[in-house]
């Protein structure tokens, strides 16, 4: 992997694949640039194609003590697009990713983005009286206070159990079983640190871009799950009509990760989202 050095003197780690129009693309929470690997040869043989592990993410030990919240990230988003000098940039961002990218554009506004993509993710994670619209509908400030204290005591089951937990219930029947991804991710999330990502989904679950959609003066397309685990089809309605120029797709019978799910739709979407907006047709791979 390269690597830049943040403001604060923290390596930040990425991929740079491909060249053409760029595009950045932003993992969830405990997730790593691995989780892009489907995408790189479709995506890099049309673009300039950049993997980040997001602070605290990739295995990567903090070397310095600023801790990864959700600003913070933004802010090393902006150190890399600005070091590698990066203009019309199509940032894509999946779960934390999305909120990532909220956070950069209320921070440093769209000159360097051309366009957004976002992944299944709600503006405001913890629900309240007048917001139903986070995680599972009915995850308020005191759900989420379980939560932190649960991953306080065994990380790996309770980022487990966050999934499990949800709206499809497909997803417990294969924590019940016990299935062999479910043992996979397990271990994988006992090989973190969690005491980053701890304060990491504190930020996380603090932040509130309701009031950033409506300001956002880039085209966005939005990528939903009709089966996450998550969040409802109003909840993609409501980004849908809160960003002045969204494209909603919902992916049919697929979870928090549409993308992965349908891998070939959703580069195909992507990129004839991407060359349209540029007024051109995709051009060929090779």
């Amino acid at each position: 992997m390269e690597s830049i050095t943040a403001d604060d003197g923290e390596p930040i780690h990425y991929h740079d694949d491909g060249e053409g129009p760029p595009l950045v693309l932003l993992h969830g929470w405990t997730s790593t640039h691995r989780d892009w690997n489907p995408f790189v040869a479709p995506l890099a043989a049309r673009h300039r194609l950049l993997r980040w592990d997001a602070r605290a993410h990739g295995g990567h030990a903090l070397r310095t003590g600023t801790v990864a919240t959700v600003e913070r990230m933004a802010r090393d988003l902006d150190n890399l697009l600005t070091r590698l000098n990066l203009r019309g940039v199509t940032l894509v961002g999946h779960s934390m990713g999305a909120l990532t990218l909220w956070q950069y554009l209320r921070d440093f506004g769209s000159e360097r983005i051309a366009a957004a993509v976002v992944i299944d993710q709600s503006p405001k994670l913890v629900t309240d009286e007048c917001w139903d619209k986070g995680i599972y509908g009915d995850f308020d400030w005191a759900r989420n206070a379980v939560f932190m204290r649960a991953l306080e005591h065994d990380f790996a089951e309770a980022v487990l159990c966050l999934g499990a937990d949800g709206l499809d219930p497909r997803a417990r029947q294969r924590y019940l079983d016990n299935a062999e991804g479910v043992q996979a991710f397990r271990e994988r999330m006992r090989r973190l640190a969690a005491k980053p990502l701890i304060d990491c989904w504190a930020s996380l679950s603090a932040a509130d871009y309701r009031d950033v959609l409506p300001s956002i003066d880039v085209p966005v397309l939005l990528v939903y799950g009709a089966r996450s685990n998550f969040y409802t089809a109003e909840t993609a309605a409501y980004v849908r009509d809160a960003i002045a120029d969204a494209r909603l797709e919902v992916y049919a019978d697929v979870d928090h990760s549409p993308h992965l799910w349908c891998s070939q739709r959703f580069v195909d979407d992507l990129l004839s989202f991407v060359w349209a907006r540029r007024g051109a047709s995709c051009p060929e791979a090779g």
